[in-house]
């Protein structure tokens, strides 16, 4: 076991706890089949295994092991992989069980943070929130509302296993007796990596790109309600929101997944009703309610967004250049000042701090940064140096903004053998994983045997269970 996970540190440093622990709301791309391929679906698919009631499809397991190979360029597919993979799944529906049992709850405000997770991720790869949608063949408030339920079992699936693994614990001695176990010659080389923290100011629109939008959007319902015009045609010729093709049509969802300023303006109108234009993150929305059903509702919308090109720039890198002065001059701290003064959310809080999004660990591999942030950073040589204001974007699709951002370096580490006491804490983190791991085998194992668990399929697992 000592092996795989040291060699996993040498070629992705990157978390390899539960083998193939895909979570299913990470395949977006590979379950939205079209119409056609789900007609074939239907004649090709067949059930491998059944959980209780919950029945495992041949194209799931094909589904996540496709997401896996995509991921990793060096491993190949093998049957052996697709058993695995099919045992993964299955043990899910197992702590889903016991989930269930256990009366985990998630709440609405949870779900809808792991989707605009994971959407964010998507977004980031095909390039906008309209490409993504081309892509699934769905709106993206389609697409939260078919899956809303996948991504609440998986985080239920997720906190089973989060209450399992808490209560183990791992010394030093037996760190120490896991790194002991590596054959000198097999000591993987540790990545040149950085610890870095930043401060971001986005920069706010300017006035007469403000008033040019807020004027372009009155304009348009005045001419709705004072002459007539076609509230659809008007949203395919002139909205940048999501739906303009479809005359600005958001489909039935829950109020919880609008932003709070439309939803509070949405849910004030009676069906047929115009709103007053509204001010969000995303621009200046003239919306309209076509229909009501308990907390859902259906709209359509024109949104107008102020031209990212006709912001304050100045305003952003003045408040940054002066911070920056008061943390190298005056010896302010720059974790108070992130907390303080940065309009990043995800790292404010922690002192500007920039993890990984993968491991969560502070230590960035130099190789691995995305090209902007290498760009950053490249120069800074000494522990505290910190980088000129930058041109940085938040958010993506239609609540993209403008922003720049400070950089500072907190730490260096070169390139080295893989040693205790510069890398205790990744090694004492890949020695508890082995042992979480090992804890929950063990209880997965006595799990399986409570649970009515019957393979469709010759599986080389099956006599096992």
């Amino acid at each position: 076991m000592i092996k795989p996970y040291i060699n996993t540190i040498k070629m992705t440093y990157k978390n390899p706890l539960m083998k193939l622990a895909l979570p299913l709301f990470g395949i977006f791309l590979l379950m939205m089949p079209q119409q056609s391929e789900a007609q074939q679906r239907e004649v090709l698919d067949k059930i491998v295994a059944v959980v209780n009631d919950q029945i495992i499809l041949k194209s799931d397991v094909d589904a996540q092991l496709a997401e896996f190979l995509s991921q990793r360029s060096d491993i190949s597919y093998s049957d052996e992989m697709w058993y695995d993979v099919l045992e993964n799944i299955i043990d899910n529906n197992v702590l889903y069980e016991q989930a269930k049992i256990d009366s985990i709850v998630v709440s609405e405000d949870e779900v809808n943070r792991a989707m605009d997770r994971r959407i964010r991720q998507l977004v980031s790869q095909v390039g906008s929130e309209e490409a993504l949608e081309e892509v699934l063949g769905q709106s993206l408030i389609q697409i939260r509302s078919e899956f809303r339920d996948r991504f609440r079992r998986d985080i239920m699936v997720q906190r089973v296993r989060e209450r399992k693994m808490r209560g183990i614990r791992i010394t030093r001695p037996e760190v120490q007796e896991f790194f002991d176990a590596i054959p000198a010659q097999e000591l993987p080389p540790i990545p040149e990596t950085v610890e870095l923290s930043h401060i971001v100011k986005i920069a706010p629109a300017g006035q007469e790109a403000e008033q040019m939008a807020r004027q372009k959007a009155e304009a348009l319902r005045d001419s709705i309600l004072t002459h007539g015009a076609d509230f659809e045609e008007l949203a395919r010729r002139h909205s940048d929101g999501p739906g303009a093709s479809r005359g600005g049509l958001l489909p039935m969802m829950p109020l919880s997944d609008l932003v709070s300023e439309y939803a509070a303006a949405a849910s004030a109108l009676e069906p047929g009703g115009i709103s007053e234009v509204v001010r969000t993150r995303a621009g200046f929305h003239v919306i309209r309610l076509n229909r009501r059903s308990g907390d859902q509702i259906e709209t359509s919308q024109i949104l107008i967004q102020v031209q990212e090109d006709q912001v304050d720039e100045a305003f952003a890198t003045e408040r940054l250049e002066a911070i920056r002065d008061s943390v190298l001059t005056h010896g302010k701290s720059f974790a108070d000042m992130a907390r303080r003064h940065s309009e990043d959310p995800n790292t404010a809080p922690t002192g500007g701090r920039l993890l990984d999004s993968q491991t969560g660990q502070r230590r960035l591999v130099v190789d691995e940064l995305d090209p902007g942030l290498y760009r950053a950073i490249v120069n800074l040589d000494e522990v505290g140096e910190i980088t000129e204001p930058i041109r940085y974007t938040v958010g993506s699709g239609q609540n993209r903004q403008v922003a720049f951002r400070i950089i500072r370096l907190n730490n260096r580490i070169p390139e080295h053998i893989a040693n205790m006491e510069q890398d205790f804490d990744i090694i004492r983190n890949f020695a508890l994983q082995e042992k979480q791991l090992e804890a929950m085998n063990r209880w997965l194992s006595e799990l399986r045997d409570e649970i009515f668990i019957e393979y469709r399929i010759d599986s080389p697992y099956a006599s096992a269970n």
